[in-house]
């Protein structure tokens, strides 16, 4: 059995410039742990794969497509692969969002 916690997790250097945590990297699935700031923001990009993102804590607005939503903690949201998408925290609060990617993408190019 492999565990991570989250906080042991390192940040790693990304093109959106938030905290984004690495939790596991297989070529069937790939797990990242997002923490957004009062006012942070990923840019508007586009994955090769299926994105499953789930809303831990806080609330944040979610872009994909043309489409856009306010979500909040215990949400689940589906984004197809190849679409534009993004998170903005529009909140006075931290919100934290688990990134699910399938399949992983060990040969194609990471945004996160």
């Amino acid at each position: 059995m492999k565990t991570i916690k989250v906080k042991d997790a390192s940040s790693k250097p990304n093109p959106h410039g938030v905290d984004a945590r690495s939790l596991s990297d297989t070529e069937s699935a790939q797990v990242v742990h997002i923490t957004l700031q009062p006012g942070e923001s990923l840019k508007k990009h586009v994955t090769p794969v299926d994105v499953i993102f789930y809303v831990l804590e806080g609330e944040g607005v979610v872009e994909i497509g043309e489409e856009k939503e306010v979500a909040g903690a215990d949400t689940l949201i589906e984004s197809p692969a190849k679409i534009p998408h993004r998170w903005i925290n529009e909140s006075n609060a931290v919100t934290r969002i688990l990134v699910i990617k399938t399949p992983g993408q060990k040969e194609a190019t990471r945004l996160l």
